[in-house]
């Protein structure tokens, strides 16, 4: 562990490099990180809170305020439920409780074997195709609750 927590020291020091060392790094700083790990590791809060002089409670609201932030390890398949105005009230609730059933995990979540993550979304731009998912670079539109079990087979087999 204390060579992870090192690792993520040295990681932010080199992000703040480009930066001034002040709280105004603290969105830089995240993106930084998330784009070297994929996520936000606890070491690397601990490691931001500590360069910037600052809570770590304050790192974590920053992470979990914006939804482009990961706190946890993501799946090799990241699921995005979109909650929008229009995919809500025309089933997104449905899409996301079937697909919770189905992986065996709540949004925020990757499965234990690392296939999947899921992630419930303010909005993915597609109300005219609402419900929407989005599966990496993939989005499904005009969904009901009985296509998810066929687009994570169709997942399952292009792996």
């Amino acid at each position: 562990m204390a060579q992870l927590h090192f690792d993520a020291v040295e990681m932010v020091q080199k992000a703040l490099e480009n930066l001034d060392n002040d709280r105004g790094a603290l969105i830089p700083l995240l993106q930084s990180v998330q784009a070297e790990l994929g996520y936000i590791s606890p070491q690397a809060v601990s490691a931001i809170a500590d360069a910037l002089g600052v809570a770590e409670s304050h790192v974590y609201g920053a992470a979990t305020f914006y939804s482009e932030f990961h706190l946890n390890i993501p799946g090799q398949n990241c699921i995005k439920v979109c909650m929008g105005t229009s995919c809500y009230l025309s089933g997104g609730p449905s899409i996301l409780e079937r697909l919770t059933r189905s992986l065996g995990i709540k949004p925020g979540q990757t499965s234990r074997d690392g296939k999947f993550s899921l992630e419930r979304v303010a909005c993915l731009g597609c109300c005219s195709r609402s419900p929407v998912i989005q599966v990496n670079d993939l989005v499904y539109g005009n969904l009901s609750p009985s296509d998810v079990d066929q687009i994570l087979t169709e997942i399952e087999e292009r792996a």
